[in-house]
C-alpha cells in the first residue's frame, strides 16, 4: 500500500423546533411538494425545495413514469427547474423529505440526482446545505453537497 486515504463526514441532527424558521418553511415546502408526488409505482413520496438567494423557495416532487426511467426524481425536478426558471440565481439550500417513516440515516438523494446537484454546487462555486426528513423523524443536515460524492466525475478543462 502506498498511502490511505480517508475522507470526513459530517451531518448534524437537529429537531425540527431547533431548526430556525427559515429552515422550517424550506422543509414545509418540501413536504408540501411531496404531496404532489406522482409515484403510482412505488408509493414512494418524495419533495424537494431549494432556497434561492433572492429568497425564492421553489419546489419539486417525484414523477413517475411507467416507461422506466422516463420520470424523475424529486431533487432533478426543482434543480433542473430551478436552472431553466432563474438560470442567473444561485440556491443556497435544498430540503429532501419523504412521508416514509423509515429511518433518516438510511434516506439520501440517489446517484443522478446526487451529479446533478454536486454539478450545480460546483458551476455555483459556493456549497449548497442541504437538509433531509423522513416523516416526522429529526432533521439531517449537511454544510455542503460534495461530501455525498467524494470521487466525482469531472470533465477535464
Amino acid at each position: 500500500m502506498i498511502r490511505s486515504i480517508t475522507r470526513e463526514f459530517s451531518l448534524e441532527e437537529w429537531s425540527f423546533e431547533g431548526l430556525s424558521p427559515s429552515d422550517q418553511a424550506l422543509l414545509q415546502a418540501a413536504h408540501d411538494a411531496s404531496k404532489n408526488a406522482y409515484a403510482p409505482y412505488s408509493s414512494f413520496h418524495v419533495g424537494a425545495a431549494v432556497r434561492l438567494e433572492s429568497g425564492e423557495i421553489m419546489s419539486g416532487s417525484n414523477q413517475e413514469n411507467m416507461a422506466y426511467p422516463s420520470g424523475l426524481c424529486a431533487e432533478r425536478v426543482v434543480f433542473f427547474s430551478a436552472g431553466a426558471q432563474r438560470p442567473k440565481e444561485r440556491i443556497l439550500e435544498v430540503a429532501v423529505v419523504t412521508n416514509s417513516d423509515m429511518p433518516v440515516l438510511n434516506f439520501s438523494p440517489c446517484g443522478g440526482c446526487r451529479q446533478v446537484m454536486l454539478e450545480t454546487e460546483m458551476r455555483q462555486e459556493e456549497s449548497i446545505r442541504m437538509l433531509m426528513q423522513t416523516g416526522s423523524s429529526n432533521v439531517l443536515v449537511s454544510p455542503n453537497l460534495r461530501q455525498f460524492m467524494p470521487l466525482t466525475f469531472q470533465l477535464p478543462r
